[in-house]
């Protein structure tokens, strides 16, 4: 794994995991909402975005968190992606993701936004996330159409996956600094 998409609704975890597999497999991390949003919660210009982004899958290593599949590059980052993470998780984990989200950092910026984006309760954001699977799930099944057979997609319907494919990468890791 050098080039590592991590897809899925917002609040089911994947920035969380996204960011430990980059420490785990000591590959830099990329936050799309990062490159995406401006501070004030202003969404960037496609193009600009989109080049920003195309700038990033260029470099030999990356996680990038984030799905973004219409603009952003989203076919140049699946083209060159090795592995994709989908996070296919319930509405009720994601909702409640969120909840915990906002509960532990409102009106703080987290580590994966832009400056000046803070933690905030957000009704249409909390009905992206209801809709998600109904709206979204199915543009990113489409996204997944155009992998290769060379190209890996993992899924995890739980927390516990993600959090047991971690360990597993971690052990692999000290296997082979050890040999």
């Amino acid at each position: 794994m050098q080039r590592v998409l991590v897809m899925g609704s917002s609040g089911s975890g994947k920035s969380t995991f996204a960011r430990r597999l980059s420490d785990i497999a000591g590959i830099p991390f990329v936050s799309l909402d990062a490159l995406y949003w401006r501070p004030g919660w202003i969404p960037s210009d496609n193009a600009e975005f989109g080049q920003r982004v195309a700038e990033v899958v260029r470099q030999p290593q990356w996680v990038i968190d984030g799905n973004y599949t219409r603009h952003g590059a989203g076919e140049l980052r699946r083209e060159i992606s090795d592995t994709v993470i989908w996070f296919d998780l319930p509405r009720r984990s994601c909702l409640f993701g969120i909840m915990k989200r906002i509960a532990g950092s409102y009106g703080q910026v987290r580590p994966e936004m832009a400056e000046g984006c803070p933690e905030r309760i957000d009704f249409e954001f909390f009905r992206y996330v209801w809709t998600y699977r109904r709206q979204q799930r199915p543009k990113l099944l489409d996204y997944f159409q155009g992998l290769r057979a060379d190209q890996s997609l993992v899924c995890f319907t739980d927390r516990i996956q993600a959090d047991d494919y971690l360990k597993q990468i971690a052990f692999k890791q000290n296997r082979a600094s050890i040999h």
